[in-house]
């Protein structure tokens, strides 16, 4: 702690404090922002979080400490701002993104608030305070995890195939490797949690209060380095047609803050990665932070020019394949599917390599989907196919045997997006394995 708080420097923790001390005596919030906003932009997220631990072992009020976050946040991400990220309009994707970052600041820094909080009363041996700073650190935590999953998907699965595309992949391969840490950590804590809650006082209540005073950190450095790094090399090295497709990716995977209509509305089609040849030009590589600007000026980043699509390919909204990927991987599939037209004529199914299910022929084809049952079953399946078909049910689940094996049955309605008719879908899948060892399964569950 001594080494971190003289990086951090001892003359920026005692201004802090004198801040500190004038919120709690009631001075202007705006006023304040203005005197030391020098001091405040030059402390880094990960910074203040040392600042922040020593100020609570003080006996500093928690929320004068919160609102000081406040100032801090905001001033940080106007020197951010004014460093790298410019003319960023009220609604574009970064907009949000950076948006997100703000919360996640916000919700990182309560967590080392409370961790502090936390260390103190095992220091005085106070169990009531240490249990509920547990619980205030439990919410946290859920709150945190669920933000930083949401955030983490959009720059794993729709910005960093950008840069890779441009042959830039080893810094999305860090980050989302830093990102992974600090999930694994989150899961890790919640289980941690649960134990130091039998006992306030444990062991198990050190390693929580030591583990979120790290992880504060890394979640602040991550913030960091996506507000000054990653975000501004996007602003520069992607054109309106691709932020146009992150813009319509993005929102389909859901922003966790408020989206209000902006200014800002794409003037182009949306261009996916697979669409795009990008070389970094020197112009690009003039414009990028400092901190990649001599990396990419120094080495070689051929672009990604493999072409996915391909001559003969049948285009779905999802992808590309050819009629031979489409038909092995329907045989690949653990499951078995019969489609029936709006007219409950069955025109398609598949055949499984790996788990077969109900027999059936080529001869079906054409056949009423009803017909497909034993008499016993026929008015059964029909009044079934006739409530998705309604609307009245999406789908239906049914159980049965084949021999010794345990089949489910899930019969769903097929429709297109706008919510038209196409057909009803019998989806049949072998769950012996699963229902008759679920130990073993259990056993085997890897989290990812």
């Amino acid at each position: 702690m001594v080494k971190a708080l003289n990086n951090v420097s001892r003359e920026k923790l005692e201004i802090v404090k004198n801040l500190l001390k004038r919120i709690h005596e009631g001075e202007s919030f705006e006023e304040l922002k203005k005197e030391f906003s020098h001091i405040l932009s030059q402390i880094t997220p990960f910074e203040i979080v040392t600042v922040e631990q020593e100020l609570v072992r003080e006996g500093v009020p928690i929320n004068d400490i919160l609102r000081m976050c406040d100032i801090h946040l905001e001033l940080f991400k106007n020197a951010l701002a004014s460093r790298q990220l410019k003319g960023i309009p009220k609604g574009h994707p970064l907009d949000l993104l950076i948006a997100e970052n703000d919360e996640i600041l916000k919700t990182s820094e309560a967590l080392s608030l409370y961790a502090g909080v936390l260390a103190r009363a095992l220091k005085e041996g106070d169990a009531g305070e240490a249990s509920k700073a547990l619980t205030s650190l439990k919410s946290l935590i859920t709150a945190v995890k669920n933000q930083l999953r949401s955030h983490y998907r959009k720059n794993q699965m729709v910005l960093f195939p950008y840069l890779e595309r441009r042959g830039i992949s080893a810094i999305p391969r860090v980050l989302w490797g830093r990102e992974d840490q600090v999930i694994v950590k989150l899961r890790e804590l919640m289980n941690l949690l649960d134990k130091a809650a039998e006992n306030p006082l444990s062991q198990e209540s050190v390693k929580v209060s030591e583990t979120i005073t790290q992880l504060s950190r890394d979640i602040a450095d991550l913030v960091f380095r996506e507000n000054k790094i990653l975000y501004p090399a996007l602003q520069v090295l992607l054109s309106e047609s691709e932020w146009a497709a992150v813009d319509k990716v993005a929102r389909k995977l859901g922003f966790f803050v408020k989206q209000d209509e902006g200014e800002w509305a794409p003037s182009e089609q949306p261009k996916y990665p697979y669409e795009v040849v990008a070389e970094i030009t020197p112009k690009q590589v003039e414009e990028l932070p400092e901190e990649l600007k001599g990396v990419i000026s120094s080495t070689s980043f051929p672009p990604d020019t493999y072409t996915i699509v391909r001559e003969g390919d049948l285009e779905f909204e999802t992808g590309f394949l050819t009629r031979e990927e489409v038909e092995a991987l329907f045989k690949s599939l653990p499951l078995e599917i019969t489609y029936a037209d709006v007219n409950n004529r069955v025109r398609f199914f598949s055949e499984s390599s790996i788990s077969g299910g109900f027999p059936r022929a080529k001869t079906i084809l054409g056949r009423r989907l009803e017909y497909c049952h034993p008499p016993r079953l026929e008015q059964y399946v029909a009044r079934n196919v006739e409530a998705l078909k309604t609307g009245k049910e999406k789908y239906r689940v049914f159980w049965t045997r084949l021999g010794d094996r345990i089949i489910r049955v899930l019969l769903v309605a097929v429709r297109k997006p706008d919510g038209e008719l196409l057909g009803v879908a019998e989806i049949v899948e072998d769950f012996t394995e699963v229902l008759n060892n679920p130990s073993e399964i259990m056993k085997k569950i890897v989290v990812l």
